[in-house]
Order: C-alpha cells, then sequence, then structure tokens
C-alpha cells in the first residue's frame, strides 16, 4: 500500500498515519465577501467593521457616515454614488439593521437618476444577499447601516 492509499488513520512500519486537511478561505477570487456579522457589526474579509459601511465587490470598504436610519439624507447616497465611482453598479443591497425599513424616493434620487435599482432589507438578509450577487459576478454594492443604541 503506498503512502497516498493510506486510509485516514492507518498503521505502517510502527507508525500512524494521520490525514491531515488544512482548509483555506477563498473570497471569490479577491473579491470583497462578507465573512460574518452580528447586531452591530460586519466582517469583509475577516476585517470587523462597527460602523456603517458601503461594500463594493473589488474596491476597498468606505466608511459610511450615517449613525441612525432617521438621520439618513439625499447626501449619504450621494456619496454611495461618488464611491462607486466607474463600477457600473447596478443595484444598491441597502441593510437598513435589525428591521427592514424602506427610504424615502426623495433620499435615493441620486441612485434612481442614474438608473441604479436599491433593494432594502434588513442587516442580515442584505449581507447575504450581496454574498450571492457579488458571487454570481454582478455589479452590486452593499450599503449596510450599522445603529449604535
Amino acid at each position: 500500500m503506498s503512502h497516498n492509499s493510506r486510509p485516514p488513520s492507518a498503521a505502517c512500519g510502527g507508525r500512524t498515519w494521520t490525514a491531515a486537511l488544512k482548509l483555506h478561505q477563498d473570497f471569490a477570487g479577491a473579491l470583497n465577501t462578507v465573512t460574518g456579522y452580528g447586531a452591530d457589526y460586519v466582517d469583509v474579509n475577516l476585517q470587523r467593521y462597527e460602523h456603517s459601511v458601503l461594500v463594493f465587490p473589488q474596491t476597498p470598504v468606505v466608511p459610511w457616515p450615517v449613525s441612525s436610519f432617521d438621520a439618513l439624507t439625499p447626501e449619504h447616497f450621494d456619496a454611495l454614488v461618488e464611491s462607486a465611482g466607474e463600477s457600473g453598479i447596478e443595484v444598491v443591497i441597502f441593510g437598513t439593521g435589525a428591521r427592514l425599513r424602506f427610504a424615502h424616493p426623495r433620499l435615493t434620487v441620486a441612485l434612481s437618476r442614474r438608473r441604479i435599482g436599491i433593494e432594502a432589507m434588513d442587516f442580515q438578509a442584505a449581507c447575504r444577499t450581496y454574498n450571492i450577487l457579488m458571487a454570481e459576478g454582478r455589479k452590486v454594492a452593499l450599503a449596510l447601516l450599522i445603529e449604535k443604541p
């Protein structure tokens, strides 16, 4: 029996061979992937953020200077469009916190002028949906509102 054909744990010549498997995290080809989240944080590629952020698949994570849903202004969504640059995003996944809330259309006019869709959902659903769309190669952005009590 050759070394490569031994079962996971086998005795051979007085030695015990145990198979080992080392796992490597795959970040979908170095794209920004949500790797964890909790009530007041998100991990992107294992880096923790405890404030609101904008996440795009291929550019650095950007702090989003909004502290609460009620504090949202059109300028926050203008900043999202500016941060997207020439990435050609088609849809923004808007994580609104612990519960689903919808931004008034007057707040998101910068997106609609550029024909960018916006899908509001709770924080956890937004993280999962972003990962799926990003892995499919969609031109997506994630706007996560992390509110502090």
